[in-house]
Formats: structure tokens, C-alpha cells, sequence
């Protein structure tokens, strides 16, 4: 049975892009402030930058702003993505940038959501709560998730970077660690169907080598490229798998505010691809 993440290293290799094409209506972008304008937005960008697009990421709370038509809007942008996916004749994953995070009912309830209703493929998850609350997102495993792990935000340090008295490395030992370190760990051993990923922000290369050292076979969503800050060839030279694979690079506003968003993302996918395969040489 397929998982998430081979559907996604099939879309990688049909496409040669690790660029993932972000979403991110802000209503400073449309032409009004609606649904429908949020909606046309975003259906020209995926028009414009399927072909380079290893997956979108819709971001929940740009649609979730215009209320229940927001949400219409969301489910018709997914829906967009997969009429792109059939004309192309390769499924393109959607991520839904949602955060979520809570327990039992709840948690089943928000899984039904994102993948049941609204079509999507995978979603970002807050682990905070343990592995109780990301379980109900993981029963399917060709839908996937990723983990907030250490992301590229200042105020990050607050918490991810607190000392875990005790925390279990791979090796068997136990010693202090940062606590987006023991995410990692922990992302690894409930990894048994092929379908939990991390976000490690690209702002952050230290941090991100540090994560691929403690979780070699994970994909990582980085964002933080761009508008953030992050540098592309040492996130790549960071976060990349020993395959060459294993990273998504989401890129929101350095595409859809560029005045041919096809090209910006053409740009990106080939400046990615041409670092990469510098880098397997």
C-alpha cells in the first residue's frame, strides 16, 4: 500500500522540484476583501505554478479569515490543484499549513476536516499534546503529516530550545537535549508507516543539520526562504537526505508577489534542483 510520502518522492521526481508553492491569500493582496477574491487569488497561482510544484500549501487562516466562505473558497482551491494534478497526469500533494493539535474526539474531528472534507492530503500538526493526538491524522497512511519541530519564528527559542532532562537519543543514551531535538526522536519512532514528517525552519541551519543528524530518513518541511531570511543553498546543504531528497522548500510571497509567478517558481525550482545536484556530485 502506497504512503503519503511516496506519492510525494513520485511527484518530486515527475516534476524535479522541491519547491513547495505556498498559498497565503493576505487580504493586502487581493483585489477586495473576500472569499471569492482569496479564492481567485490563489486558483491563478496554482494555474501559473503547477508545473514546478512539488506540493502546495494552502495556509487555513488566510481563508478561515472570510468564515464560512472562506472555507468554500479553501475546499475549491484544493479541488483546483487536483484538476491540475489529472491534466498534468501527476498528483501534486496538498499540505494544509492548519497547526492543529488536540485529543481524542477532537482531534478525530479535525482529521475528518482537513482530509475528508476539504480533500487534502497531509497537514502540519502541533505534537505538544503526544502521540495521542496526532493518531487519529495517521490511521490513513497515504495522508501524512508534519510535525512542528523547530520552526523559523524569533520567539521559537522559547520553548523548543528548553533542555529535556533525560531525553532518549538513538544510540540508547540519555542526556539533556532541546526539546525540538526529542520531537525529532519521537517522529522517528512513530514513523512506522512512511506517513510523519517535521517542520524545521530554514532560518535556522544549525538547528536543521542538528535535526537531520537525529532523524536521517525524515522529510522536513523548511520554511523561511525568502521574505524570512533563510539562505537557500546552506538549508539545503543542511536539511537534505543523503538521496538528495527528504526536503520541501515552501516559497509564499517570493512567488505570488513576483510579477510572473510562473517564472518565479520556474526559478526557484531550478535554482533548488541545480544546488542539489551540485551537491550529489
Amino acid at each position: 500500500m502506497e504512503s503519503f510520502f511516496s506519492f510525494l518522492e513520485k511527484r518530486v521526481e515527475d516534476c524535479s522540484s522541491l519547491l513547495c508553492v505556498g498559498l497565503d491569500p493576505h487580504v493586502s493582496d487581493l483585489s477586495v476583501s473576500s472569499a471569492e477574491a482569496a479564492r481567485d487569488f490563489c486558483l491563478t497561482l496554482v494555474k501559473q505554478t503547477a508545473p514546478y510544484a512539488a506540493a502546495f500549501k494552502p495556509n487555513a487562516a488566510f481563508f478561515e479569515y472570510f468564515g464560512a466562505e472562506g472555507w468554500t473558497a479553501l475546499k475549491q482551491v484544493i479541488e483546483a490543484i487536483q484538476s491540475e494534478s489529472d491534466r498534468l497526469g501527476s498528483m501534486i500533494p496538498v499540505i494544509l499549513d492548519a497547526k492543529r493539535g488536540d485529543i481524542a474526539s477532537t482531534a478525530e474531528a479535525y482529521a475528518q476536516s482537513a482530509f475528508d472534507h476539504l480533500g487534502a492530503h497531509c497537514i502540519t500538526l502541533n505534537p505538544y499534546l503526544g502521540k495521542d493526538a496526532i493518531d487519529p491524522f495517521l490511521k490513513n497512511r497515504e495522508k501524512g503529516v508534519f510535525l512542528l519541530c523547530k520552526t523559523s519564528n524569533p520567539g521559537a527559542a522559547d520553548l523548543q530550545d528548553l533542555l529535556v532532562s533525560g531525553g532518549l537519543r538513538a544510540d540508547g543514551e540519555t542526556r539533556p537535549m532541546p526539546l525540538y531535538q526529542q520531537v525529532a526522536l519521537l517522529a522517528q519512532s512513530w514513523n512506522t508507516q512512511n506517513n510523519i514528517g517535521l517542520v524545521v525552519g530554514a532560518t535556522q541551519p544549525e538547528a536543521l543539520a542538528r535535526v537531520r543528524a537525529t532523524a536521517p530518513n525524515l522529510w522536513f518541511l523548511s520554511p523561511g526562504i525568502g521574505a524570512q531570511g533563510g539562505d537557500l543553498e546552506i538549508a539545503l546543504k543542511a536539511g537534505l537526505r543523503q538521496d538528495g531528497k527528504g526536503l520541501l522548500l515552501p516559497v509564499s510571497r517570493g512567488i505570488s508577489r513576483a510579477a510572473n509567478p510562473g517564472l518565479a517558481a520556474a526559478e526557484f525550482r531550478d535554482e533548488i534542483w541545480h544546488i542539489r545536484r551540485s551537491m550529489m556530485r
